[in-house]
């Protein structure tokens, strides 16, 4: 393993790109308040909209090890929607809804955990009189697949609108009270540990 690479996790805020560089006018990484590694690039992108544990690392085999492989990793995603939800939803993520994935065919996506939670703490918002009285449900959503906007897809599929969407762990990689906008560096043996990426193959 190379000594010499740094890992890192960062909870990327809303509006926020998961980049360094853009030819468009958006907010990047490089705002934070953090003196970056050179060679520093994200593994495994939060889109604009969502928010939560992004990985930053100089080591270049981080993607390959953590997401084109056969080897399925847990990631979890705190969720709110904009009606009030029932078990009979929860059942649904687990056995299963129709998405429309790449090419257009139709792909049955299945959580494997889903529960409703009460609002996060760290993730309450002070809104004002009339978006208070929205009903809204907040869940907390297990995956071990990655298809392109999965879960905001598998929300829609219940005739339900994404309002927050949170990943807040890979494996027992967690982004824990992080607060928005903070960094946290990891050493290489805790970070592939809590990433359960088998020693032996980030040796090779």
């Amino acid at each position: 393993m190379d000594t010499t690479c740094r890992y890192f996790i960062v909870h990327k805020p809303f509006n926020m790109v998961s980049q360094f560089v853009s030819p468009d006018d958006v907010v990047l990484l490089g705002s934070l308040d953090f003196d970056f590694p050179e060679g520093i690039h994200a593994v495994g992108r939060l889109d604009n909209h969502s928010e939560g544990l992004l990985i930053l690392t100089t080591d270049k085999r981080v993607t390959r090890l953590l997401f084109n492989t056969k080897i399925p990793h847990k990631r979890t995603y705190y969720v709110q929607v904009n009606h009030v939800l029932g078990e009979e939803h929860i059942k649904q993520l687990i056995d299963g809804v129709p998405i429309k994935v790449e090419g257009g065919e139709m792909y049955l996506a299945k959580a494997v955990h889903a529960e409703l939670i009460p609002c996060p703490p760290l993730f309450k918002r002070v809104l004002n009189e009339y978006e208070e009285k929205i009903p809204n449900s907040w869940l907390s959503i297990t995956l071990t697949e990655g298809k392109f906007h999965q879960i905001r897809k598998m929300v829609a599929a219940l005739h339900q609108r994404c309002r927050r969407l949170i990943r807040m762990s890979i494996e027992d990689l967690e982004l824990g009270d992080l607060p928005p906008g903070q960094v946290k560096e990891f050493a290489a043996e805790e970070f592939f540990k809590l990433l359960k990426i088998d020693a032996n193959l980030y040796n090779n």
